[in-house]
């Protein structure tokens, strides 16, 4: 468990380990100096509408140590799109904001059929949720899986600092909300690392599933039995 003041708004309902635990401006995320990319990223959807334009300014994160960080050649010719954890669409109001999604430290290498496709899917549907009058605040907690009793493909050169980059067998999202009566809310999706058309209820699992798959624990600071009631249960997908 990793304590951390609650200093900021996404935190609130805590953080999970990480090796390097990066604040940026409007999310944060733990990243995995083994895995050369973020366990987990932490947000608030924003569903605040602008003029802000994505500018694709993907770049490397030099908070990260060089022997860790990836780079944007890690990908070139990879075959594999950087993925978003955190959505650039879910951060717009500002400039800055949209921005800084594009730290690679908040990619990981996906499928673009994955990506492109279904990722982006579950994407739209948070923001719809979020876009709920009634819903005061949306937390998001995503990220990726590995299966180790898989083999393990990677991307990247060696050249390249020595980098590469494993390739996700599966990625989840975990959906927190607070509705205007303070009701807390949660829903995890499980997904595995390929497009399908399936429907988005198909991938939704307990949040304890997805604690016992990523070795994390999500939203610590909730304690009890109504939260452990809620984070073994698997609740009807909202309408989208």
């Amino acid at each position: 468990m990793f304590e951390l003041p609650s200093l900021r708004r996404e935190t609130r309902y805590g953080v999970p380990a990480a090796d390097q635990v990066l604040f940026n401006r409007f999310y944060s995320l733990g990243y995995s100096y083994h895995f050369r990319q973020a366990k987990w990223a932490l947000e608030i959807v924003d569903t605040d509408k602008t003029d802000v334009e994505r500018e694709d300014p993907f770049r490397s994160d030099y908070r990260i140590p060089e022997m860790f960080r990836a780079d944007k050649a890690d990908y070139r010719g990879s075959g594999y799109d950087r993925g978003h954890l955190v959505a650039s669409d879910n951060q717009i109001e500002t400039g800055i904001q949209n921005s800084e999604t594009f730290l690679l430290s908040n990619i990981s290498p996906q499928v673009p059929a994955f990506n492109q496709r279904i990722w982006l899917r579950l994407e739209r549907a948070v923001r719809a949720l979020a876009g709920d009058d009634k819903i005061m605040e949306t937390y998001v907690i995503c990220g990726p899986i590995f299966d180790f009793s898989k083999p393990v493909k990677s991307i990247g050169s060696t050249d390249n600092n020595g980098v590469t980059l494993p390739i996700p067998h599966w990625f989840f999202k975990s959906i927190l909300t607070e509705n205007n009566r303070g009701t807390l809310k949660m829903w995890s999706f499980l997904m595995p690392h390929k497009n399908s058309s399936k429907p988005l209820k198909e991938f939704l699992v307990p949040t304890s599933a997805v604690e016992r798959y990523s070795g994390l624990i999500l939203w610590e600071r909730l304690t009890g039995t109504k939260i452990k009631r809620e984070k073994n249960r698997v609740r009807s997908i909202w309408n989208h």
